[in-house]
């Protein structure tokens, strides 16, 4: 029997709204890359809708989410409903960046699976998305 060959994880990472701070986000990108994941950036300015678009199109795992201003609470929860509407509520939500810690039940709660704020090492992010995939690929293999 031949082994199918496992695939790479799939990430893309957006900032939504007017923020343009990218200094997080690119750190973010270099070091999921350096881990051995594709890394898709779909760059500022994103809409929800953009973002739900953009990860249906490119066949993306994770969706990855900076935020450094206050519009999180509204545009996390309308990102994650989007991409429910849309069949992709598999895709697992991440967001980062300023996110103060009484805002985090509303955005768990809302569809937000993790979030890593300001100071989070990048090799605790690569370690969660590395371990989320290799429960993920297990489930698929004895599916």
């Amino acid at each position: 029997m031949t082994e199918r060959p496992r695939r790479r994880l799939r990430v893309l990472l957006a900032k939504l709204g007017m923020d343009t701070h990218t200094v997080g986000i690119t750190v973010i990108g270099h070091a999921l890359r350096e881990a051995g994941m594709e890394v898709i950036f779909t760059g500022l300015k994103q809409t929800p809708e953009m973002v739900v678009a953009a990860a249906i199109q490119e066949d993306v795992d994770v969706v990855g989410i900076s935020t450094l201003s206050a519009g999180h609470t509204r545009s996390l929860p309308k990102l994650a409903h989007l991409l429910e509407e849309a069949g992709a509520g598999d895709k697992l939500l991440l967001a980062g960046g300023v996110i103060p810690e009484e805002d985090k039940p509303l955005l768990h709660d809302a569809g937000v699976d993790a979030m890593f704020t300001m100071g989070t090492d990048t090799r605790d992010i690569v370690r969660y998305l590395e371990e989320w995939w290799a429960r993920r690929q297990a489930a698929e293999e004895v599916a």
